[in-house]
């Protein structure tokens, strides 16, 4: 899975994908496209990626109390 890094604009490989949907861990282990060059994997922070198409994460992946907010 491909997501993008707001601040630089460049592509990211997940690698830890449970990680993407677990709304308790804030950052996501992947690996940066930079200039056709692949970038050792480090930790990125959920709310700094979008979908390369620019849309937001969902906010369950990011918050854990999303469905008790979503209730009131």
């Amino acid at each position: 899975m491909f997501l993008k890094h707001e601040p630089t604009g460049d592509l990211v490989e997940v690698i830890d994908l449970p990680d993407v949907i677990n709304p308790n861990s804030p950052t996501i282990r992947a690996r940066s496209h930079s200039k056709d060059i692949i970038q050792r994997p480090e930790n990125f922070l959920k709310e700094e990626l979008v979908f390369p198409s620019g849309e937001p994460l969902p906010r369950c992946w990011s918050d854990a109390h999303y469905y008790e907010h979503a209730a009131a």
